[in-house]
C-alpha cells in the first residue's frame, strides 16, 4: 500500500511536461512540492537561530544572523548558474532536444564541482575581512566568524544541491528536490540538537549540522540525476564541459547572480546601521528575517514556477500558454500572499517570540512585521512578472529592476530615514527606518516591473515567435 502511494506520488509530481493540460493545474501540481522544498530550506537557517537563541542566547542568535547576508553574498555564483541552467533545461525539455540537455546536465556537473570548491577557498580566507565590512559587536563577530568559516569549508554540498535542482526544476521534476531537502532538513534539526543541546559545541554545532545536511541534499540530488536515463544521459561523453552551452549558461544567468549579489550586498550595508543600533536591534532584525524568509518563499517559488512554465512552453513554441499561465500564476501569488499577511498581522508577536524571550526583540520584531506585511503582497507581483521575463530569455531588465529599487533607492533611503529619526532613546536611528525603506523599494519594484512587463519591447519576441509558428 505504502509503495503504490510512493508511486502514484511519483507520477503526480514527478518530472513535468508543462506544455500540455490545463496551466493552472500544472503549475499548481509543479508549484506544490517546489513551495514546501523551499520552506524546507528555509528551515534550515531558522532552526540555527531558534536553536542557538534558545540554548545559547541572544547574542549567538546575533552572530548566526549577522552571517547570512555575507553568505548568501558568496552564494550568487552558485544562484547565477542554477537560473541559467534552470531556463536552459527547460527550454531544452519542452523542445525535446535530449542531446542538448544531456550535454547541459554534463556541463552543469562540472560548474558544480569547480564553483563549489573555488567558493570554499575564497570564503575560508576572506570571512574575517567580510565580517569586518558590516562591524558588529566583538562578541557577535567572533561567533560570527566560526560559523562563517565552518560553512564555507562544506560549500560544495550547497552548490551541488542549488545548481543541480535547478536542472531537475527545468525538467519539471520539482519532487524529488523537494524529497531531498526534507531529508537534509530533518538532519539538520536533529543535528543542531545533538551538538548545540547535547554536546554543548554553539555556533560551531549549527554550522556543522548546516554543512552535513547540505552535503545530504547535493548528494540525493546528483544521483537522481544520473538516474533519469528516460530524459537525460550522463555518461564520459556528456560530462566533458561543452564551453559553448557554459557560455550560454553563464550570459542567462549573469544578471540572476547579479540581482542576488545586489540584494546581498545592499543587506550587508544596511547591516552596519542595524548593528549600530545594539545587540536587542541586532536579535529582532535577525528575527524579522527569519519570519521574512518564510513569508517570501512562496513569491519566490511562483517565480521559479513562472520561469520553468514559460521556458518550457516557450520551447515547444506554445505562445497562448505563457499568456494564460501567467494570468494563473498571478492570481495564485497573490491570493497566497494575502493570507501570509493576514497570518503575520494576528500572530507576529508569537512568531518573533518562537526565536527569543527577551521581551524588547520581540516588541521590536512585531513592529518590524507590520512594517514588512504589505510588502509581500507587491513582491509577489514582481516575482511572477520577472520569472515570466527570466522564462522568455530576458534576464537584464529584472537586473536592472533590482539595482534602481535596491541600491538607487533603498539603501540612500534607509540611511536618511536613520539620520532623521535620531533621538535620545534611538541615537543611532529608530529600528522603523530600516523595515519602512525596505517597504518602499519593495512598492516601487513592483512598480517598475509592471511599467517594463507591459510596455517592454521584449514582448516583440512573442509575437515574432507566434508569427514563425504559424509558417
Amino acid at each position: 500500500m505504502a509503495g503504490a502511494r510512493w508511486k502514484k506520488l511519483q507520477t503526480y509530481f514527478g518530472t513535468q511536461d508543462m506544455t500540455v493540460d490545463s496551466p493552472l493545474r500544472v503549475l499548481i501540481r509543479f508549484s506544490t512540492p517546489l513551495l514546501i522544498g523551499n520552506l524546507a530550506q528555509q528551515l534550515y537557517n531558522t532552526v540555527d537561530s531558534i536553536i542557538v537563541g534558545k540554548y545559547v542566547g541572544d547574542t549567538a542568535l546575533a552572530a548566526v544572523g549577522t552571517s547570512f547576508p555575507i553568505l548568501n553574498l558568496m552564494l550568487v555564483l552558485f544562484m547565477g548558474i542554477a537560473t541559467g541552467a534552470s531556463i536552459l533545461s527547460a527550454q531544452f525539455f519542452g523542445a525535446r532536444l535530449r542531446q542538448d540537455l544531456s550535454r547541459l546536465a554534463g556541463s552543469t556537473i562540472f560548474l558544480t564541482i569547480s564553483s563549489g570548491v573555488l567558493m570554499s577557498i575564497v570564503g575560508v580566507l576572506l570571512t574575517p575581512v567580510l565580517i569586518r565590512m558590516v562591524n558588529p559587536p566583538e562578541a557577535v563577530a567572533e561567533g560570527a566568524i566560526i560559523y562563517l568559516q565552518i560553512v564555507f569549508a562544506g560549500m560544495l554540498g550547497s552548490a551541488a544541491y542549488n545548481i543541480l535542482s535547478g536542472v531537475l526544476r527545468g525538467m519539471g521534476d520539482s519532487f524529488y528536490p523537494l524529497v531531498f531537502l526534507v531529508a537534509a532538513s530533518l538532519l539538520n534539526i536533529v543535528l543542531d540538537l545533538l551538538f548545540v543541546r547535547n554536546f554543548g559545541m554553539g555556533v560551531a554545532g549549527v554550522a556543522w549540522a548546516t554543512i552535513l545536511a547540505m552535503f545530504l541534499s547535493g548528494a540525493l540530488c546528483f544521483l537522481r540525476l544520473i538516474r533519469l536515463k528516460q530524459v537525460v544521459d550522463i555518461n564520459r561523453e556528456t560530462l566533458r564541459p561543452d564551453w559553448k552551452l557554459i557560455r550560454k549558461l553563464c550570459m542567462l544567468g549573469l544578471p540572476a547572480g547579479v540581482t542576488s549579489a545586489i540584494y546581498s550586498m545592499s543587506a550587508i550595508i544596511v547591516q552596519n546601521l542595524t548593528n549600530a543600533m545594539g545587540e536587542v536591534m541586532i536579535a529582532a532584525s535577525v528575527a524579522v528575517m527569519k519570519v521574512d524568509g518564510f513569508a517570501m518563499m512562496p513569491n519566490f517559488t511562483f517565480g521559479t514556477a513562472a520561469t520553468t512554465y514559460v521556458g518550457q512552453n516557450l520551447g515547444a513554441g506554445k505562445i497562448d500558454r505563457i499568456q494564460s499561465g501567467t494570468k494563473s500564476m498571478l492570481k495564485l501569488a497573490l491570493a497566497v500572499s494575502s493570507v501570509l499577511v493576514a497570518c503575520i498581522l494576528l500572530f507576529g508577536r508569537s512568531l518573533i517570540g518562537m526565536f527569543t524571550d527577551t521581551d524588547m526583540v520581540i516588541t521590536l520584531g512585531d513592529r518590524g512585521l507590520k512594517w514588512l506585511a504589505f510588502g509581500y503582497i507587491c513582491f509577489a507581483v514582481t516575482q511572477v512578472l520577472q520569472g515570466v521575463m527570466r522564462g522568455l530569455g530576458e534576464t537584464v531588465r529584472p537586473m536592472w529592476i533590482s539595482i534602481i529599487s535596491t541600491v538607487i533607492l533603498r539603501m540612500p533611503l534607509a540611511y536618511l530615514l536613520v539620520r532623521l529619526t535620531t533621538s535620545q532613546d534611538w541615537p543611532q536611528g529608530h529600528p522603523d527606518s530600516i523595515f519602512s525603506s525596505l517597504l518602499v523599494s519593495w512598492v516601487l519594484g513592483m512598480a517598475m516591473t509592471l511599467f517594463v512587463y507591459y510596455t517592454g519591447k521584449w514582448r516583440k519576441r512573442i509575437g515574432f515567435i507566434r508569427e514563425r509558428g504559424k509558417t
